[in-house]
C-alpha cells in the first residue's frame, strides 16, 4: 500500500489513538514497523523509547520487586520525561516494600530510595521534599533488626549543604542511638573536624571507644587529634587507656603507635619503659628485635 504525505502524518496519531483501545504489544509492534519505515530520527528514536517503557511496565506489573527493573524503568524515564511524571513513578517503585526483613534483601530498595532523594535534590532542586524522602526512608527500615549507614550518612550530608547542622547532628545522633556502627561514627566524626568542633569530636571518640573499644585503629585516630591540637598529655593519656585494654584487635600496632610517639617527642626514657612493660605481656622475638634496634638508634643521644 502506498502512503500519501498527508497519510504518513496521521498515522503516529492513529497508532497512539489505538494504543489504548487494541492490545498494546500489536499496536507498539505495528507502530515501530511504520516508524523505521517511514519516520525521521526523532520519531525512530521516540518509538525505541516507547517500546522500552512498555517491556519496563509489563516487567513491574508482573513482578513489582523486581527493583533492577525499576532502576531501569526509572533512569529511562528521567531522561525523557517531567518532573511530575518521574516522582510519580518513584512513588509506584517505593512502594514495593521488600516483604523478607533481611539486609540483602532491602539493599537494591534503599538505593530507590537514594536515587529518588538526589532527584529531587539534584533535578527538581526541592530541598523539603528532598527532606521529605530521606525522612520517609528512615521511618521504615526496620532499625532494631539491621540499618543502613549510608542512608543515614547521605541524609545528614545534605542537611550540612542546607546549612542545617542542627538538623544533619539531630540525624547522626539518634541514628548511633539506635543502631552504632562504625561507619556512623566515622562519619560523624569526620563532619564534627570539617566543622573544626574538637571538642565535639572528643565526646564522639569516647562514645566510639565505648561502643568498640577493642578498637586499636579508633585509639590511634583519637590520640592523633590531640597531637594535631598539641594536646600531649591528653595523647598519653589515650594511649595508656588504650594499651590497658584487655582485648585489643591489634595490640602490637596501638603499643609501636604510641612507642613511637614518644620516640618521636625525644622521650627516650618513656620509650624505653613502655618496651619493658611491652615485654612483661609477650616475649615474642620481634620486640626483642625493636627494642635493641631503639637502643642503638639512641645511643648517645640521651
Amino acid at each position: 500500500m502506498a502512503y500519501t504525505d498527508a497519510g504518513k502524518q496521521r498515522i503516529p496519531k492513529v497508532a497512539k489513538y489505538a494504543q489504548g483501545r487494541i492490545p498494546k504489544d500489536r499496536t507498539q509492534q505495528n507502530y515501530t514497523v511504520f516508524e523505521k519505515k517511514f519516520g525521521d530520527r526523532s520519531g525512530i528514536e521516540d518509538v525505541i523509547v516507547s517500546k522500552r517503557r512498555f517491556q519496563y511496565e509489563e516487567e513491574v506489573k508482573s513482578n513489582p520487586h523486581n527493583y533492577d527493573a525499576w532502576f531501569d524503568y526509572l533512569r529511562l524515564v528521567e531522561s525523557d520525561a517531567d518532573a511530575f511524571t518521574v516522582r510519580e513513578l518513584y512513588e509506584r517503585a517505593i512502594a514495593n516494600v521488600p516483604p523478607i526483613k533481611e539486609k540483602r534483601h532491602w539493599r537494591p530498595y534503599i538505593y530507590l530510595w537514594i536515587n529518588y532523594a538526589r532527584f529531587e535534590e539534584l533535578e527538581v532542586k526541592d530541598p523539603e521534599r528532598t527532606r521529605q524522602v530521606y525522612q520517609a526512608c528512615l521511618g521504615l527500615i526496620p532499625h532494631k533488626k539491621f540499618t543502613f549507614a549510608k542512608i543515614w550518612l547521605l541524609y545528614a550530608q545534605f542537611e550540612v549543604r542546607q546549612k542545617n547542622l542542627q538538623n544533619a547532628r539531630r540525624a547522626l545522633g539518634t541514628a548511633i542511638g539506635k543502631c552504632p556502627k562504625n561507619k556512623l561514627f566515622k562519619g560523624y566524626i569526620e563532619l564534627e573536624l570539617k566543622l573544626r568542633e574538637f571538642n565535639r569530636c572528643r565526646k564522639l571518640y569516647e562514645k566510639y571507644l565505648l561502643f568498640r573499644p577493642e578498637n586499636y585503629t579508633t585509639w590511634i585516630k583519637f590520640a592523633e587529634l590531640e597531637m594535631i591540637l598539641g594536646e600531649i598529655e591528653r595523647v598519653r593519656a589515650i594511649f595508656d587507656l588504650g594499651i590497658s585494654q584487655p582485648r585489643l584487635d591489634m595490640p602490637e600496632v596501638l603499643w609501636q603507635t604510641y612507642i613511637d610517639f614518644e620516640i618521636e617527642q625525644e622521650k627516650y626514657e618513656n620509650a624505653r619503659g613502655l618496651y619493658k612493660r611491652l615485654l612483661q605481656r609477650t616475649q615474642h622475638v620481634q620486640v626483642w628485635l625493636c627494642y635493641a634496634q631503639f637502643e642503638l638508634s639512641t645511643e648517645g643521644a640521651e
